[in-house]
């Protein structure tokens, strides 16, 4: 999942607890991307829970029967990307249809997000620290609406993809496959909520 997604499925998980905790754990879960490894000691423990959801959240979509059968939609020379596609794709949809998840509006959302996420810029990778700041200036989440907006984030990963690829240009193939890419996330979304939520049961995540 991307962005929007992530920091959603964080909020829902750690509703109930102090207000910095959770902030820390919306942290983590961006923070997913961005570190490497199995050793979190270095973070306070409400960050590592964040970047070991995180984990289990893209080892979930991508075994999902609904993401993998996106892929059959793409030509040959985009199926490589179908998981970095969809999980882009996903936020779109999550954002157009905020409230049927949400109590709040989106808007009011995304600027709680920024707000939990900027005290903690100095915690962050420094490529995350440059991302977070951009997704605060330039309101990242509530572009999600916009199918603009989501070909642009395409194009975005294919330019920071160090090999040659044919992933620019992706939102052509996903317009025309709107549909079952519609489909699939009102499929695959509510069951990957309930799967976070029963997750708050696992094991804490490895800090040695």
């Amino acid at each position: 999942m991307n962005y929007l997604a992530h920091l959603f499925l964080a909020q829902a998980a750690s509703s109930g607890l102090p207000p910095k905790q959770q902030a820390l754990i919306l942290v983590g879960n961006l923070m997913g991307d961005f570190v490497k490894g199995r050793q979190l000691s270095q973070y306070p423990l409400e960050v590592a829970r964040g970047i070991y959801q995180h984990r289990l959240i893209d080892k979930y979509t991508d075994r999902h029967q609904e993401v993998l059968r996106l892929k059959s939609l793409l030509s040959t020379r985009r199926k490589r990307f179908s998981g970095i596609i969809s999980d882009i794709v996903f936020d779109h949809f999550l954002a157009k249809e905020f409230t049927s998840y949400s109590a709040e509006p989106l808007n009011h959302f995304s600027r709680d997000c920024y707000r939990q996420l900027a005290p903690h810029i100095e915690l962050m990778p420094e490529k995350m620290q440059l991302m977070v700041s951009r997704m605060i200036a330039h309101d990242w989440l509530s572009g999600y609406q916009e199918l603009s907006s989501v070909g642009l984030a395409l194009d975005g990963v294919s330019r920071r993809i160090r090999f040659d690829n044919h992933l620019l240009g992706a939102i052509e193939e996903v317009q025309d496959n709107y549909p079952a890419y519609q489909q699939a996330f009102a499929a695959f979304f509510p069951q990957l909520l309930a799967f976070v939520l029963r997750s708050n049961d696992l094991p804490e995540p490895d800090r040695s």
